[in-house]
C-alpha cells in the first residue's frame, strides 16, 4: 500500500515537472517573438514605413 502511494506522489511530481517546464517553455518562446517584432517595429520606425509599422503593431496586439 505504501509502495503504491509513493509511486503515485512520485507520478503526481512528473507530471508537474512536465508542465512547469512546458509554462516556462512556452513563456520563453513568447518573450523570445515578442522581441523579435519589437525589433522590428523600431527598424519601420527608422525606415518611415508607415504600412509596416501598422502590420506589426497589430501583431504585437494579438499576440500579447
Amino acid at each position: 500500500m505504501k509502495k503504491d502511494l509513493f509511486r503515485s506522489q512520485q507520478s503526481d511530481v512528473t507530471i508537474i515537472d512536465s508542465i512547469s517546464a512546458e509554462i516556462v517553455l512556452e513563456k520563453a518562446l513568447l518573450d523570445f517573438r515578442k522581441k523579435k517584432i519589437q525589433q522590428k517595429i523600431d527598424q519601420s520606425l527608422q525606415d518611415k514605413n508607415k504600412s509596416e509599422f501598422l502590420r506589426l503593431t497589430e501583431k504585437l496586439k494579438n499576440i500579447s
